[in-house]
Parts: structure tokens; sequence; C-alpha cells
């Protein structure tokens, strides 16, 4: 994987085994209760969990890693750009577009209904998100195929461009 720009201060970065997700929280361990996932983000506090399990995957890892750091620059995008990628995925919402460059991004486009667009509900909110971090992880892990990358080339190469023009190539604020 080629370094990433990165600005902005240090991210701590730890491996925990058996990460699960319940009712907003992370828990480790074997006997943890919830939904496995890979990571999770605490951009307030600048910490990455990873499952260890990453470790013996290093693409998987690259673009789990990935995927998590544009969390945080998500959160330092500003409105005004976060719109911009917000109308991109309209764009796609309204060519019907199937598919999508990460799990997380697909579940949550999948359970959309067309009022989560028009009212900008907290579900369609974070699709968004995940749909940002995931075409970031596309884009900058250096993993270049994955089952999970599903999106159509035509929409693959709106976003690419859209990531271009927004400068990330040369800069990712996290």
């Amino acid at each position: 994987m080629k370094a990433l720009p990165l600005e902005g201060r240090p991210i701590t970065l730890r491996f925990d085994a058996g990460l699960r997700a319940h009712r907003g929280k992370l828990l480790a361990g074997s006997g943890a209760r919830g939904i496995a996932v890979h990571a999770a983000s605490f951009v307030r506090r600048r910490e990455i969990v990873l499952d260890r399990t990453l470790k013996k995957n290093r693409e998987e890892c690259a673009r789990v890693l990935v995927h998590e750091l544009f969390h945080f620059a998500w959160v330092k995008l500003g409105n005004r750009m976060r719109r911009e990628f917000e109308r991109l995925l309209e764009g796609e919402m309204g060519s019907r577009a199937r598919g999508e460059l990460g799990w997380s991004a697909e579940m949550r486009k999948v359970k959309l209904v067309p009022a989560d667009l028009a009212r900008r509900s907290s579900a369609w909110r974070e699709y968004v998100c995940e749909s940002f971090c995931e075409t970031g992880a596309w884009l900058y892990s250096g993993v270049g195929r994955h089952e999970e990358f599903t999106l159509a080339g035509r929409f693959r190469s709106a976003r690419r461009e859209w990531f271009e023009r927004s400068g990330f190539g040369v800069r990712i604020p996290v």
C-alpha cells in the first residue's frame, strides 16, 4: 500500500480479539454479544480498533484500516463537501445504481426507502458516511479487486472524479 497523505493529530491504533457491535458499543472477546465487526473508530478519542484476525490478511487489513481513517476525514470534510458527496449519491439513486464498494455501505443502502433520501433521515446520513468511507478505502487502500466492490464502473468513475476534485489524492485531513 502506498503511503496516504494524511494530515492531522496522531490516531491510536490497536488490535483486539472478537470485536462485536451491540447497542452502540464495541465489545470484544469470545463471549461478546452483537454483530461481528472488523473495526471501529472513535473520532473524539482519536482511536481505531481493528479485529486481531485482520493481522492474517494484509489486503483486508489495509482496506478496513483506510475505511476507518476516512471516518476521521468525514468529520473534517465540512458541510458543503458532505452535501456535494450526498448529491453524487442522490444521482446514483436516481439512476438506480446497484451495488456499493463495501459491506457497511451496502447493508445500509439496501434498507433505504425513498422517504429516507427525501428527508435526509439518519439512515440516509449513515449510508452517505459509510459510502464515503468505503469509496476512500476502494481508492486508497491499494486493494484492486474485492468481492464487495459491486458498484458499476460508471458510478465508480464518478466517485473517483469527485475525490480527485476534492483534493484527496494530495491531502487527507484526519
